[in-house]
């Protein structure tokens, strides 16, 4: 008889009125995907939004497989969280190996998050192949190695890697490694469909049985190579597990994971779970994401893409406008969303009349609001994108409410690369030439390339006038090229950076047909970012600091809030 340890406190199996565990892994899954990257800073980014949005355990990366994970996890340390819980991902002990001497797990250690997950093979192909491991070794390798993580304080989840493809070939010893890794002190038992290739009958099956042979809450991990991945992780759910893996727009290798934005979605308003997420922020996440991974937003992207509530048939515009739900599976805004509708030649008088309509109600919102709203959308049509950069969107609403006194005035710039026979690689200087209160400042700097030359110049000309700025520097840089259009139109260059001072973080974005031009956009929202978040009133303007104080609290968010 298997020994079934006590479930952990407020993890047992939920009922079906009750909400699902969501565990995120974009920050290590996800990653893994083609053409996926994030920056450590991206990570630590993107774990804040994720604890705001309300997942409930954030899955950072594998500590002992590369730097950066190492360093995401030193950087989170400083980061309190509300709800999630952080979790340190690996694998088993070595074979040869004792637990003590293993630097897989002294990683997931030092780490020093409260949440391990550990992964084992469930497959007697993978253990003897793929690891050189008998098959006794290997349930030792995974008792041990949760019993050692259990002992030193931590919660181990325990992820059954290819358990379905094991389950097929041997089921016996597939079900004796999930024994061995509860008598470890697992706290949750996921099964893996890690190749992507099982239909909802076996996965729902699987779960069945797990949910009648242990006490403690059995999860789901699939993968979307036969594009079941969200499929797979409800049935899974209707089967009776608790507990969901994924990742945010189902990044992840080969085909993917399942995809996190659906399946809270789908939980929420298509069972009926009572899932603590914030629904309402769905599509702003989805795309923060895709932001700072540099990546363009999938149009099609169920709930939360740009064509997820569009219409464009004549009949369907007439039939929205007067009861939504006859093309609309759920309303818009539920998911942060909202309904489009689309001009061609293939419209009728509803298209257009629901264009009017839509543009008066934005204007009985609000003034302010409204010339707000329409000033993004103009940017936004020019290439810019506000996901990401929240301070160029405070920026541009302060200028659009009149609130904003510039800092300084620019007369102007000039960049020069220069390459000769003998230099290694490119010299770049920039040089600038700015007004602050009445005073002309004309300065240059050399740098690493021609951006970085213009930030040094303007750091070096403004400094004197602002010393707030000498604690500025540079954390992130991203550049996206955004197609011209058929009739011609140049291609526009999309920079967004990220710079931070020694409290916080923010983004700001600039888009032009130049990259030098949109990467100054982007540095000048950054400088006068950080001026007006420190409560600076112009140099020489006369202004009153306490003034400036109240016009930064009305539009600068708190340092406490997510912004």
């Amino acid at each position: 008889m298997t020994r079934v340890p006590a479930p952990h406190p407020g993890a047992a199996a939920p009922g079906a009125g009750d909400p699902v565990e969501i565990y995120d892994t974009t920050l290590r899954d996800g990653t893994q995907g083609q053409g996926f990257t994030l920056t450590s800073a991206d990570k630590v980014a993107i774990a804040k939004r994720l604890d705001a949005f309300g997942i409930d355990l954030i899955e950072g990366g594998w500590p002992g497989s590369n730097p950066k994970d190492a360093e995401f996890f030193e950087r989170m340390a400083d980061v309190p969280l509300g709800r999630a819980r952080l979790a340190a991902f690996g694998s088993t002990r070595h074979r040869a190996r004792t637990v003590e001497s293993d630097p897989n797990l002294a990683a997931l250690l030092a780490a020093r998050t409260p949440v391990v997950t550990v992964f084992g093979k469930s497959w007697t192909l993978h253990v003897t192949e793929a690891l050189g491991a008998t098959l006794d070794q290997n349930l030792a390798m995974i008792r041990e190695s949760v019993a050692y993580l259990v002992a030193q304080g931590r919660e181990v989840v325990y992820d059954a890697e290819h358990y379905y493809d094991g389950a097929a070939a041997d089921p016996e010893y597939a079900v004796a490694t999930l024994d061995a890794a509860l008598e470890g002190g697992a706290s949750r038992l996921v099964l893996c469909d890690t190749n992507g290739g099982t239909l909802p009958e076996r996965i729902a099956d699987g779960v069945r049985l797990a949910r009648e042979r242990y006490e403690v809450p059995i999860g789901i991990h699939t993968h979307n190579d036969a594009e079941l991945a969200v499929a797979n992780a409800l049935a899974a759910v209707q089967a009776g597990a608790s507990h969901v893996q994924g990742t945010i727009g189902g990044y992840g290798e080969r085909c993917g994971n399942a995809n996190l934005i659906t399946v809270t979605a789908n939980l929420a308003l298509k069972l009926g779970r009572p899932q603590p997420q914030r629904l309402a922020g769905l599509r702003e996440l989805a795309r923060y994401v895709d932001e700072r991974a540099n990546l363009q937003p999938n149009l099609r992207a169920p709930y939360v893409g740009d064509a997820a509530f569009a219409h464009k048939g004549g009949v369907h515009v007439s039939a929205v406008a007067k009861r939504p739900e006859t093309y609309e599976h759920v309303e818009p805004g539920t998911v942060g969303n909202e309904r489009r509708v689309l001009l061609s030649d293939l419209s009728g008088r509803a298209n257009v009349v629901a264009h009017h309509d839509a543009s008066a109600a934005e204007a009985e919102a609000g003034e302010g609001a409204h010339e707000v709203v329409a000033r993004m959308k103009e940017l936004e049509h020019r290439g810019y994108a506000f996901e990401g950069a929240e301070a160029s969107f405070q920026l541009m609403a302060r200028k659009v409410r009149g609130e904003h006194r510039p800092f300084f005035t620019l007369h102007g710039y000039t960049v020069v690369i220069d390459k000769r026979d003998r230099d290694p690689q490119p010299r770049a200087e920039a040089s600038i030439k700015v007004e602050v209160g009445g005073v002309l400042e004309h300065t240059a700097s050399d740098g690493d390339g021609p951006v970085n030359a213009l930030d040094r110049a303007l750091g070096k000309a403004l400094t004197r006038f602002y010393p707030q700025l000498s604690e500025l520097h540079l954390v992130d840089y991203k550049v996206r090229v955004l197609s011209g259009d058929e009739s011609g139109t140049a291609s526009v260059i999309r920079v967004q950076v990220e710079f931070a001072d020694r409290l916080e973080s923010w983004g700001t974005v600039g888009a032009s047909t130049d990259l030098i031009d949109a990467s100054y956009q982007a540095l000048i929202d950054a400088i006068e970012y950080k001026l007006v978040k420190d409560r600076v009133a112009p140099h020489g303007s006369g202004a009153d600091p306490e003034d400036a104080t109240a016009a930064a609290a009305r539009t600068v968010p708190s340092r406490a809030a997510p912004t």
